[in-house]
């Protein structure tokens, strides 16, 4: 179709050559990036055939083969995951929840991501067809889920010793309209559209960055844009934005607001202008300070909504809730575990007690004690990460309140 012959297509031998192409879907839900991305529906079916992943999959495996690159003996591989609520879910591994790390290089990695190797593009499709089965499982549609999370499948090209030779990454973002649910009053629908404000935020500001050479590149500021810091950095790093659009007249607000989002993408390219200089001020690594202060700095266009003041603290709080709820969980996934050992422990020192005549008690009591004492004290810690969340909770509620709420529509 259009979309990959004048979108994808021309970006695809970017990655033979080494580089990094990344291929966006935005819109609101209904438009049809799902569409575009996986292929056409028939109902609940998809088929796979059809989409940009296929198409991008079709022109990867004719280029391997072509005599430009045949000499290079490229390996083809493939993973698939989504990111929702700031957090990534592998979606070739029957969505297993994943850490994303930063090494001191840099260097971002998405751990234990499942890298699925593929000789075909019936092996590619399969992948998508997994893939998408384990994201919308559960579902009522396809949009119900989709459209709350930014799927990610990329294809991955390493050379005969398994070192990276290029990606190319191509992404149906969620729903845009999900973005304007942070005054929502209820909490889960306040965070999902934080998130997803946040990223598609972070995604603009990374893309203007890297158009217009600009010092830094704020990358950090949101999940999404992180695991594809690859797509920012360097001179072989190529992007494209589909942007869809739904023609019906209540999609008029969404359809306004995706063209002055693509057109504000649009206007990035080679030949931008410098990025304008930010004010001076210490960001102490915060990128989601430097974009907040970045987009303020640019202004709006005719037509579109100046940034609410109160959205970088709302953004900032969201954050620190989510990092109290994860550091929460994994102290009690920690106890969890450590109950078991500790479980052990205390039936054997107890049949030594019923089963033998001889046993010292003070042996028994002060082995007990240790075993409390630890459990006490983790215990403890875990309270102390429970109290935060509480208190994070709260501080996201009343921050929330602060923030202007969308003008009612009138029907």
């Amino acid at each position: 179709g259009i979309n990959a012959e004048y979108g994808a297509q021309p970006i695809i031998r970017t990655v033979f050559e080494g580089g990094f192409a990344t291929c966006f879907a935005y819109g609101q839900t209904g438009s049809g990036k799902t569409h575009t991305m996986g292929g056409d529906f028939t109902g609940k079916e998809q088929n796979f055939s059809a989409g940009i992943y296929a198409m991008a999959a079709r022109d990867v495996f004719d280029l391997l083969r072509s005599q430009q690159y045949s000499h290079l003996d490229l390996k083809v591989s493939c993973s698939f995951f989504e990111i929702y609520g700031g957090k990534v879910f592998d979606l070739l591994a029957k969505r297993a929840k994943r850490r994303v790390l930063e090494d001191g290089k840099s260097v971002v990695n998405v751990v234990d991501l499942k890298e699925t190797p593929v000789l075909s593009v019936n092996s590619v499709l399969n992948a998508i067809k997994d893939g998408s089965a384990v994201r919308t499982s559960g579902q009522t549609s396809a949009n119900a889920h989709s459209s709350r999370s930014h799927a990610v499948f990329q294809i991955i090209l390493r050379n005969t010793r398994g070192k990276l030779h290029g990606k190319f990454s191509l992404i149906d973002l969620a729903g845009n309209e999900r973005g304007a649910d942070t005054s929502s009053a209820n909490r889960a629908t306040r965070l999902e559209g934080a998130e997803i404000n946040k990223s598609l935020l972070a995604l603009k500001e990374c893309i203007r960055a890297m158009s217009t050479n600009a010092s830094h590149i704020p990358f950090r500021a949101s999940k999404l844009t992180q695991v594809l810091r690859d797509s920012f950095i360097g001179e072989k790093a190529r992007t494209c934005m589909i942007a869809t659009c739904a023609p019906g007249q209540n999609s008029v607000e969404c359809t306004l607001n995706t063209l002055r989002y693509a057109d504000r993408v649009k206007e990035l390219g080679p030949g931008s202008k410098p990025a304008p200089p930010l004010p001076s001020m210490d960001f102490n690594d915060n990128d989601l300070a430097y974009m907040h202060q970045s987009l303020r700095s640019q202004g709006t266009v005719p037509g579109e909504e100046e940034e609410d003041p109160e959205m970088y603290n709302f953004h900032q709080a969201v954050d620190m809730l989510q990092e109290a709820q994860d550091m929460l969980v994994d102290e009690h996934q920690q106890c969890i575990s450590e109950n078991k050992e500790y479980l052990k422990q205390e039936e054997a020192i107890l049949q030594r007690v019923e089963q033998d005549v001889d046993y010292d008690i003070e042996d028994y009591a002060r082995a007990l004690d240790v075993i409390l004492q630890r459990k006490i004290n983790r215990l403890k810690t875990m309270q102390d990460k429970l109290n935060t969340v509480r208190s994070q909770l709260h501080k996201e509620e009343e921050i929330s309140k602060t923030l202007r709420r969308p003008p009612k529509k009138n029907n």
